[in-house]
């Protein structure tokens, strides 16, 4: 939700005093960077704005954003996200982890958030491999990679996360690369705005134990969309640019569709507006006992 104030946001306003603990040149650096411009860019304001990220190297990153965050369980960061946006619709809710966190342990709760189609920011920072528990192999590494779990190299066809989002119903689907600043910026700001889930998918190079999709290796494959006739608003167009992903990787927009919002459609929603603000403080205490005695 972008916000209209009188003050204008800047660096300053989401700058935290706690420093990134990544490896020395890790892509991640490239993602939160991206993504403090792009609450500049939207001007959200850090106090109604809330990061929520499960467990893994990327999880770490709503210590370094500002504004609210919740560091929560393995593969658990969409439906805690899900509930906060229900909660109070007026948040801005960002949602980060890697591509273990999301597409393994969480990728239920990755399609039902999509499928819903709540009003959130989802950025998967998708290195292609387990980092913080030191190398093993994740949803989205290759075959034949070696890790500490597949010592003979990896068997299992590595999962599109691109085609994953579409096939959910996210209502916005894109990728773009840590290291291109320009690009992710831009493309994390379209996120922002757009109403409905936004799912982004951030190659975002592990230094430590993925010496194949390295930045030189993306740098030499990936090309922009926006440099193309490509157009995202077909679905099909959409299925077929995903599953391009070889000796050239596209990035940018693949889809992006305006629909009606699972707060829009909610009865308690539509009914209280914002249960927060207007619902659960103000019921007595012999409501709230006749609702809890109903529920159980």
């Amino acid at each position: 939700m972008t916000e209209i104030t009188n003050l204008e946001i800047t660096s300053k306003d989401w700058k935290v005093d706690v420093k990134p603990t990544w490896c020395p040149g890790c892509g991640h650096f490239g993602v939160l960077s991206a993504a403090k411009k792009g609450v500049i860019d939207v001007q959200w304001l850090p106090h109604n704005t809330v990061v929520v990220s499960g467990i893994g190297c990327s999880s770490n990153i709503p210590h370094f954003m500002g504004g609210y965050g919740i560091h929560t369980l393995h593969g658990r960061a969409n439906p805690v996200a899900e509930a906060i946006k229900l909660s109070n619709p007026d948040l801005n809710v960002i949602v980060s982890g890697g591509d273990g966190d999301g597409l393994g342990i969480g990728l239920a709760g990755f399609v039902h958030a999509a499928r819903r189609n709540f009003d959130l920011t989802y950025i998967v920072m998708d290195n292609q491999v387990y980092g913080l528990t030191v190398n093993q192999t994740s949803p989205t590494s290759s075959i034949g990679r070696v890790t500490r779990s597949t010592p003979y190299g990896n068997i299992e066809r590595p999962l599109n996360p691109i085609m994953m989002a579409l096939a959910a119903g996210a209502t916005f689907v894109a990728r773009t690369l840590s290291s291109d600043g320009k690009h992710f910026q831009e493309v994390v700001k379209k996120a922002m705005e757009h109403k409905g889930y936004s799912f982004i998918d951030a190659l975002s190079p592990c230094v430590t134990f993925n010496r194949v999709n390295t930045k030189d290796y993306w740098k030499e494959r990936v090309y922009r969309l926006e440099d193309t006739d490509y157009k995202p608003d077909d679905f099909m167009s959409a299925m077929s640019k995903a599953q391009e992903f070889g000796d050239k990787v596209p990035i940018g927009v693949f889809y992006q569709e305006d629909t009606s919002l699972y707060s829009d459609m909610d009865e308690t929603n539509k009914r209280v507006k914002n249960v927060v603000k207007n619902g659960a403080h103000k019921l007595t205490a012999e409501t709230r006992a006749k609702i809890i005695k109903d529920f159980v």
